[in-house]
């Protein structure tokens, strides 16, 4: 099962996702659960860069993790732009979440 947390700051603001195994909903190539997460993450990823003018903190390693972390000291503007697109990637991670409920699994933490 693949495990999603967008850490929300004291705000309700989304500061980041974090995106940890593998769905296992069939195999690796044919996975559709694994493609749409994969391609939701990596858009955000993109998105804060080109449209948002953000260098976002990535991280990635085995175990099918990912995180994409908003990076400190960004402006009013930039995080209201952050998050329209958060919230776009929140709806996209509802989607799959209530499809594929046996696959892939969306929380929310706060951090402060």
């Amino acid at each position: 099962m693949t495990r999603a947390v967008l850490f929300e700051d004291a705000a309700g603001r989304i500061t980041g996702v974090s995106v940890k195994g593998h769905s296992g909903y069939a195999e690796e190539g044919s996975d559709i659960v694994c493609a749409g997460i994969s391609t939701l993450l990596i858009t955000i990823d993109q998105a804060l860069c080109s449209l948002v003018g953000l260098s976002p903190i990535e991280h990635g390693g085995e175990d099918g993790f990912a995180e994409v972390l908003l990076p400190p000291g960004i402006t009013d503007k930039q995080m209201e732009q952050a998050q329209l697109l958060f919230g776009a990637l929140r709806i996209g991670f509802s989607d799959i979440a209530e499809q594929y409920p046996a696959y892939f699994r969306l929380t929310t933490r706060k951090v402060h």
